[in-house]
């Protein structure tokens, strides 16, 4: 999953930059409001954490202007942080189109619950887990399993394994584009190749095909989860 993180705090950017990071997030951070309109404007996230109180072009004027037709993530989930604990903050937040929002100070772990709760709402997601056919992926845990003969059975996932893997599953059955496979990735910090996505897709092959999971590539689109059928005895 790819975030952008607005927040003009060098100390405590860096902090959540590196929290996200480890919990297997790829993350662009910008430390001004109109940077990150200009961003916002025609690269895709899939959430932004935005602080209220930026210079200039505070995070409620951002989030209004995020919301604005012409913007290519529009539809961005948001969640703001503030150190403003008044009522009328945080109403005015959530009313400019801010999808949730947090006080300062705040603990990792649920900044990291509130943004899997705002992912899973913009994919149309109800569970943190997300599963086909014997494949289960535990985003909350971080676990990824699979069915066989009436037993679970743990699947190994490097970082950049279990981001493909999840976009997988959260288009499938559905095909899940290459090119948001790749931003999904990396982020501004580092670059990889289209053909490196090829790689990731190969090993999920050998750590599927077991379980009676085929990954099909869609020419000139992505690739697609698939059940293979069952053998005949």
């Amino acid at each position: 999953m790819r975030l952008l993180l607005v927040e003009d705090d060098v100390m405590v950017a860096s902090g959540i930059k590196l929290g996200l990071a480890n919990a297997g997030y790829a993350v662009d951070w910008v430390g001004s409001g109109e940077r990150a309109e200009e961003v916002l404007r025609s690269e895709l996230f899939d959430a932004a954490i935005i602080d209220i109180g930026l210079p200039n072009m505070d995070g409620l004027e951002l989030t209004r202007r995020l919301r604005r037709p012409e913007m290519a993530s529009q539809n961005t989930p948001v969640l703001i942080l503030t150190a403003r604990d008044a009522l009328h903050d945080r109403v005015q937040g959530l009313d400019l189109g801010a999808d949730d929002y947090m006080i300062k100070p705040f603990e990792l772990p649920e900044l990291l619950a509130r943004l899997r709760a705002l992912l899973r709402r913009s994919q149309a997601a109800t569970s943190a887990v997300l599963s086909f056919g014997p494949i289960e992926l535990d985003t909350a845990n971080r676990r990824a399993t699979a069915q066989r003969n009436g037993q679970s059975v743990a699947i190994e996932l490097g970082p950049r394994e279990w981001t493909v893997m999840e976009y997988l599953l959260i288009n499938a059955p559905k095909p899940a584009s290459k090119d948001k496979l790749l931003q999904a990735l990396t982020g501004w910090d580092k670059e990889i190749t289209p053909n490196a996505v090829e790689v990731y897709i190969s090993r999920l092959r050998g750590k599927l095909e077991p379980y009676g999971v085929a990954l099909r590539s869609i020419r000139g689109f992505g690739y697609r989860l698939e059940l293979r059928p069952a053998e005949s005895e």
